[in-house]
């Protein structure tokens, strides 16, 4: 059966039957578990709704009282101090859909290589219906990152709405690179209907993803420009980039540019048999491209001539950096590490700045002035984290609630990025993303997962995990896994392991391949250059439907399987509470091995209407073997349940991914010290697991114990 947004509600629907109107806090307090040990009146109905319990963390119908449990949780952490988590919709936490904006919606299955638009088809921004956007919210996704939305260089003619014509000698594929801005205060024209209402259009899809309830995130490429960057639309006042460059000097503060001093650009020496648009004729193409004096490529290349693999179709911007590496602009004092946004935004108030600061400055306000809610951020950390200092303080004063995503891969400089340039999030992909790649293909010790959580404690909460986005290859390609089932224990690490925002990307949730051929590029990625259909995310769009007509049994049970995961991650408490790992306990297991992880995720809930206070856990266990079941009993150790105050006894557990149940076992031993002697009881806790290859459960369990404790 496809999943509906009603029975997506994971959180909701056996509850609502179950127990009927009864307020979360009024659940929360009936599913105080009293230990099986003890004989009480309340242990009856205890049990009868424990399963009941996560079923109704999620959507039940707003409160005080359950206002109050979901703000007691938050008080309970200590980034209440400063930062919050505060992009969530649900009780959990952010949930980020990236979709390449111009693939979403087209319908074309020809998949010519190098192919025109009109031969492959193109996505529109109107593809973006009420439908096709609940679609995307049944997945508890709160913040459509729309991929590709600012106008790029491309190889179409649009000249007729007054916009020039890019050369293809210095574009990748024909629809171009989402990452080569031409005009910053403009969009994509192919994505509208009307290119010249193509601005309209986009603020519609705005309104329209508002109306689903989700907010809006768009690129923002601050270390390089196309290299015929024409801002057409630019508001009154504001200069082109390199306008007001002095080319004359390699280097100055205020150009926006670098410049190879003598020497006029060339287009990169072509190898491997590579041709531009495959051969094909277009417009302008000609091996040329008039560019004098050379810019600086944007990976940094100061070559008149940049290699094929340099980001050729790009320059680099310049923020005051000189071609030494000495900075001329004003440092930050030391301490600023430790200060809020609004001390930072006060800093940089009577300072004189390089231009492109500025520059960068009016285009991030003009479009969260239309109704954007937050930005990625792509290569941040080529740009100095002083300049996101600037610009992010900017915003926070403003908007507050902006959600500010950062591409930074070098992890000895996430804190700075952090704490000085004021991001809110930033990929984990080094050291996160690579160790769970190598779990999923099989050669990996999950054993590197813990140790990679306990190296980021004091920032897991800012450290994005996701399994696919544009960059990456698609997880059922060849060259990654090969089947699109061995992302199923990653997604539940992924998205459960901490309190970081949860991202996926369009057509993960089929198992789409990213096989086609289609021009740039090759494949196991889906293409962000050319013009294509995804075949697997098509068949769930089904002809515009978006219910998922055309998808194979197999290929719906993993959109399901990912509407489940990704709704426990968005809405169910724990997700703002701490995560244990529960891994070393068990690694003398002989069961249990490096392609299994476990770990648990802890929450107080806060004091209930009997003075109790009340706790829930999920205990998560994954067996990433594709071969072998994992079928043996694994340890809570002594030092888990201390914290979560848990007395001894037995506690039902049901299973969230399977409405499967089980049962937590905590007893108590006496505990000799050195010299033999009998010292304080210590409690452990076990549970029996039995997971198929590639299978994932998730345990929770509630219980309450006196306000003393």
């Amino acid at each position: 059966m496809m999943v509906t947004k009603k029975t997506a509600r994971i959180f909701s629907t056996k509850a609502i039957s179950v127990l009927g109107a009864m307020s979360v806090l009024g659940l929360l307090t009936a599913c105080g578990q009293a230990p099986q040990t003890q004989t009480t009146e309340t242990q009856s109905a205890t049990n009868s709704t424990n399963s009941s319990l996560s079923h109704s963390l999620g959507h039940s119908p707003a409160s005080a009282q359950s206002a109050q449990v979901l703000q007691a949780v938050q008080l309970s952490l200590p980034e209440q101090q400063g930062w919050q988590m505060q992009h969530g919709k649900g009780a959990g936490k952010p949930v980020v859909y990236q979709v390449f904006t111009r693939l979403f919606g087209n319908t074309n299955t020809n998949n010519i290589p190098w192919g025109t638009l009109e031969e492959n088809g193109v996505g529109k921004f109107a593809d973006f219906t009420d439908t096709a956007l609940q679609g995307i919210a049944e997945l508890g996704v709160s913040h459509v990152w729309y991929t590709g939305v600012p106008h790029h260089a491309l190889v179409n003619d649009y000249t007729a709405y007054g916009i020039s014509n890019d050369d293809p000698d210095v574009i990748k594929g024909r629809a171009g690179s989402p990452y080569a801005i031409k005009d910053y205060y403009n969009v994509n024209p192919d994505l509208a209907i009307d290119p010249a209402q193509r601005l309209a259009e986009f603020e519609a899809l705005i309104a329209r993803t508002h109306a689903n309830g989700m907010k809006v995130i768009i690129d923002i490429v601050p270390n390089h420009v196309a290299r015929q960057y024409e801002a057409i639309s630019r508001p009154e006042g504001i200069a082109n980039l390199g306008e007001k460059d002095d080319t004359s000097v390699t280097y100055a503060p205020n150009n926006n540019f670098y410049y190879v001093q003598g020497e006029s650009f060339s287009v990169p020496q072509s190898r491997n048999g590579y041709q531009v648009l495959g051969g094909k004729p277009a417009l302008l193409k000609d091996g040329k491209f008039a560019e004098s004096p050379a810019k600086w490529t944007g990976n940094g290349s100061r070559a008149a001539q940049p290699d094929l693999n340099d980001w050729y179709e790009t320059v680099k911007v310049n923020y005051g950096v000189s071609p030494d590496g000495t900075y001329d602009f004003p440092r930050l004092p030391q301490g600023y590490e430790q200060k809020g946004v609004a001390e930072h935004h006060a800093f940089w108030q009577d300072k004189t700045l390089p231009d492109s600061w500025y520059q960068f400055y009016h285009i991030v306000h003009y479009w969260l002035e239309k109704g954007v809610d937050g930005f990625r951020y792509d290569m941040a950390e080529m740009v100095p984290s002083e300049f996101w200092s600037f610009l992010n303080s900017s915003i926070k004063v403003k908007y507050p609630d902006a959600f500010l995503l950062a591409e930074v891969y070098n992890p000895a400089q996430f804190r700075e990025y952090l704490h000085i340039g004021k991001m809110d999030y930033l990929y984990d992909k080094v050291d996160f993303y690579d160790s769970l790649k190598a779990v999923m293909q099989g050669h990996g010790d999950a054993s590197n997962l813990a140790r990679i959580q306990e190296q980021v404690a004091d920032i897991e909460p800012h450290m994005l995990h996701f399994l696919e986005n544009h960059d990456e290859q698609r997880i059922a390609s060849p060259d990654f896994a090969g089947d699109m089932h061995k992302g199923k224990p990653a997604l539940v690490v992924s998205a459960l392991i901490s309190r970081s925002p949860t991202m996926i990307y369009f057509g993960q949730e089929v198992g789409e391949d990213g096989s086609e051929e289609t021009g740039f590029g090759d494949p196991t990625r889906t293409t962000i250059f050319d013009y294509a259909g995804v075949p697997a995310h098509q068949r769930w769009m089904n002809d515009g439907k978006f219910d998922g007509g055309q998808l194979s049994a197999a290929e719906k049970a993993l959109r399901e399987y990912h509407v489940n995961v990704l709704n426990i991650s968005a809405n169910h408490p724990a997700m703002k509470g701490n995560y244990m790992s529960l891994h070393d306990a068990n690694s003398g297991n002989s069961q249990y091995g490096k392609l299994h992880f476990a770990f648990a995720r802890y929450a107080n809930l806060g004091t209930n209407e009997q003075g109790q206070q009340q706790h829930v856990a999920l205990l998560v266990v994954n067996n990433f073997d594709a071969q072998e079941s994992l079928q043996t009993t694994l340890s809570v150790p002594h030092d888990v349940l201390e914290k979560w105050h848990m007395p001894v006894g037995s506690y039902n557990m049901t299973e969230l991914l399977s409405t499967g149940v089980g049962t937590l076992r905590v007893t108590s031993a006496d505990a000799v010290n050195e010299l033999g002697d009998v010292t304080n009881d210590i409690i452990n806790g076990v549970f029996d697991v039995n997971l198929a290859p590639l299978d994932s459960a998730v345990f929770e369990l509630t219980w309450a114990t006196p306000t003393a404790q």
